[in-house]
């Protein structure tokens, strides 16, 4: 693939169908009398929220009202490739879009991001739904305008996978923000790393790294309109170049000192290249998270190696330590995959010990499911179901007690947090961050309610918490203060 830099001339044909498609909608909408809306399901990561970000930028500049409450007139569906639940999700989520694409001809039903890189699920959207209107991959999103445009004009249904590696910049894309306080910060895309299990580089392409000064123009802007929190993104955000060299500390160390962020984070890291100078920068500025997500995925080093991780269970040890060491109020989180082909029990037992020895304050587990077009996917020494779910259900009950330690011993401190809004099951409580990527769901004493408020108008506020109990997956707490 080649890796081909979007240019401000190159999108001069994006704005020209941009505003095609306006007034294509704006005709709409008269015929019909009423608002012409949307919605955008997202799948997956952060990057795929930040792609739909930049789609709902573009519905909005086409004159498009969102709607969530019954089916749209254009509907996108953002998917994720790299677990097998999300493409079951997706084909199984297709189907309620039938009847009305049928009832309404000029219903528009989209479906993009890292699925469509695959040419069995294209295959499968042409022959088993051929009601969807539109296919693209995540590399097209900055064309997204030119292809809906055409889409429209042909009347039947359009499919546009490319076979370059664009990398179109922010800055020349409308990106609608989804939270009031956070900013996602892409300042990568891609990954070389060709993990056996992993089918990102496949979809994603290789690494490309956005420009230095593009990425500071972004955090002015973002800082100046008064955001919070931002998060750089990248498949493997350590491996940020800039002036032909790796650069990711010094970025982080610009955005914390150069702009006025409360919070600063960043995903994902990869074990192989996180550094000590990263980990000092976290420990030496009180505006970076206290948090590092670093995927172990296995303890043991013959299924590490398996996998392509080239790192060893001694030399992980060593940076999470590291980490425990220089800031010991942060949280560690990781990644870990049961049941890759050929895993022994002693190779389970080796993840066990690491589990145990880094006390992980959290951590996404999964059973190994096999990526269509990965190395993987065709090895031998697939393990039964019976094997996977027993060292599953294994592994959660020593990384669940260890998550509910964590918890207990935020208990009886008084910590920053970052509110993040209404929690989902109680509208009387808030919920928000700390900068240990605590979950913390808190109520507000009556004397301290501001008049006319609602609980989400609360969002993008910082204050003070007591934490006064825990819970195996949060922490409850009573606000002091506002900040």
């Amino acid at each position: 693939m080649t890796v081909v830099r979007v240019k401000g001339e190159d999108m001069i044909a994006v704005k020209d169908a941009s505003s095609e498609l306006k007034a294509y909608f704006e005709s709409l909408s008269r015929s019909k009398g009423r608002d012409i809306t949307y919605t955008v399901r997202t799948y997956g990561c952060q990057l795929n929220e930040s792609d739909s970000e930049k789609l709902e930028g573009m519905l909005i500049s086409f004159g498009l009202k969102k709607c969530e409450d019954s089916i749209p007139d254009l509907v996108i569906l953002n998917t994720c490739s790299v677990r097998e639940n999300a493409e079951d999700r997706l084909f199984g989520n297709l189907g309620e879009f039938k009847a009305a694409m049928r009832e309404d001809s000029d219903r528009l039903l989209i479906v993009c991001g890292c699925m469509m890189k695959v040419k069995e699920n294209v295959d499968r959207i042409k022959k088993s739904f051929p009601y969807v209107d539109l296919v693209f991959d995540p590399q097209n999103l900055h064309r997204f305008p030119v292809l809906l445009l055409q889409k429209i004009k042909r009347h039947k249904q359009l499919t546009d996978i490319s076979i370059d590696d664009y990398i179109a910049d922010d800055t020349l894309l409308d990106i609608r923000r989804q939270r009031k306080f956070r900013a996602l910060v892409p300042i990568m895309y891609g990954c070389n790393n060709f993990c056996t299990y992993c089918i990102v580089p496949y979809t994603r392409g290789r690494e490309r790294s956005r420009d230095y000064e593009l990425i500071m123009k972004d955090l002015k802007d973002l800082s100046d309109a008064g955001y919070k929190e931002i998060m750089l993104l990248g498949q493997n955000v350590n491996s940020y170049t800039a002036y032909d060299k790796p650069y990711f500390p010094q970025l982080l160390r610009d955005a914390a000192e150069k702009f006025d962020f409360k919070r600063i984070r960043f995903m994902s890291s990869h074990p192989k290249d996180i550094s000590d100078e990263v980990i000092d920068i976290m420990a030496s500025h009180d505006n970076i998270e206290k948090h590092l997500h670093l995927p172990l995925q296995s303890g043991s080093d013959r299924i590490l190696k398996a996998m392509n991780r080239p790192y060893t269970k001694e030399k992980f040890l060593k940076t999470a330590m590291r980490f425990r060491e220089m800031i010991s109020d942060g949280s560690l989180s990781t990644d870990i995959i049961v049941g890759f082909p050929g895993e022994t029990e002693e190779d389970f037992l080796e993840t066990l010990d690491v589990v145990k020895k880094v006390g992980f304050d959290s951590a996404f587990t999964f059973q190994y499911s096999p990526r269509p077009g990965t190395v993987a996917a065709k090895m031998e020494g697939r393990l039964s179901p019976e094997v996977m779910r027993d060292r599953f259900s294994r592994l959660l009950e020593i990384q669940n007690d260890l998550a509910y330690r964590s918890n207990q011993a935020k208990v009886g401190k008084t910590e920053d947090v970052l509110i993040e809004g209404e929690s989902s099951g109680d509208s009387n409580v808030l919920t928000g961050r700390t900068s240990s990527f605590h979950l913390i769901n808190f109520t507000i004493p009556d004397e301290l309610k501001i008049e006319g408020y609602s609980s989400n108008d609360y969002e993008g506020m910082m204050c003070r918490v007591r934490f006064t109990e825990a819970r195996p997956y949060s922490v409850d707490g009573i606000m002091e203060s506002f900040i």
